[in-house]
């Protein structure tokens, strides 16, 4: 779903994580990524299945909010999304001034049709209808929804997602929040959508919805740095309590999506995405969960 955009500063201990990640890493497995992998995938930086050979070309949107990235500036290591990007470049066997940034808006990531980059990050939801057209990585990111008021409404103290069955709520366009709120809340308005998140706060503040809902650390943000009295409600499962999970987009029958798992899997192995979610998204824990 989703698409935060916002910037915060980065601590230097991030920085050197994300570099750390970046250095290219022996691979036990014949399948990993840098030899022959399984499928006929060609792991090497030198595959033919890449944008550019000897390159690794990685997409986002402009701009790039936190915690997501740092200073609208994909290519600086920092942020959540900016060091999972290093750190499977790094697995791949790319250093890092061999990755290559560019600008791709969120609603046409998944659009159908070629692709200018080997992979896009981008807190983009892995759903069926979207893997029609492109491919996906396996999960990097397992994120609830929540349901951001501000103090003083009468939804602000909500325990249940029935209790906010009469609230406006407002979601971003392109994002998976849309149908979320419809299947899970049930509301008896029917959601406003807004072209962005500023958007979504500012109709907050004007008191045209009464709630925005959105991923969970985007809500954290929003709260702590949009808002002066923002109220963070809860978060909730989609689809029946299932998370929702963001993965790596790439061309439909990319060579190259094979490779990208493994990368991803040998950093969940070693610890490295725990690390990086723990240090960029640890805001996130301690939120009431809300059911029916």
């Amino acid at each position: 779903m989703s698409r935060i955009r916002i910037s915060l500063a980065a601590s230097a201990a991030v920085v050197a994580l994300a570099a750390s990640a970046c250095a290219p890493q022996p691979q036990s497995d014949a399948a990993a990524p840098g030899s022959k992998a399984s499928k006929g995938s060609d792991c090497t930086i030198d595959s033919p299945s890449l944008h550019e050979r000897g390159r690794l070309t990685i997409a986002t949107d402009s701009p790039a909010y936190e915690p997501w990235f740092d200073s609208n500036t994909p290519s600086n290591g920092k942020g959540f999304e900016s060091a999972v990007a290093y750190a499977v470049a790094g697995k791949l066997g790319f250093a890092r001034d061999q990755v290559k940034w560019v600008v791709e808006p969120f609603s046409h990531s998944y659009a159908p049709g070629a692709k200018a980059f080997d992979f896009d990050i981008n807190q983009i939801s892995i759903t069926p209808q979207r893997a029609k057209a492109v491919d996906f990585s396996t999960s990097y990111y397992t994120a609830n929804q929540a349901v951001l008021t501000l103090d003083g409404s009468k939804f602000a103290n909500s325990t249940s997602l029935s209790a906010l069955k009469d609230a406006r709520i407002g979601v971003q366009v392109a994002t998976t929040s849309y149908q979320a709120v419809l299947d899970q809340l049930k509301p008896t308005h029917k959601p406003s959508v807004f072209n962005t998140t500023k958007d979504e706060v500012t109709a907050l503040t004007n008191g045209q919805i009464d709630a925005i809902v959105t991923d969970l650390p985007t809500v954290f943000y929003l709260a702590g740095a949009e808002l002066d009295n923002g109220r963070i409600v809860g978060q909730f499962g989609y689809a029946g309590g299932t998370p929702e999970e963001f993965g790596l987009l790439l061309p439909k029958n990319s060579g190259y999506t094979s490779c990208v798992n493994q990368a991803l899997s040998a950093l969940k192995a070693d610890g490295t995405l725990a690390a990086l979610t723990k240090q960029w998204l640890s805001a996130s824990a301690n939120v009431p969960e809300l059911k029916q």
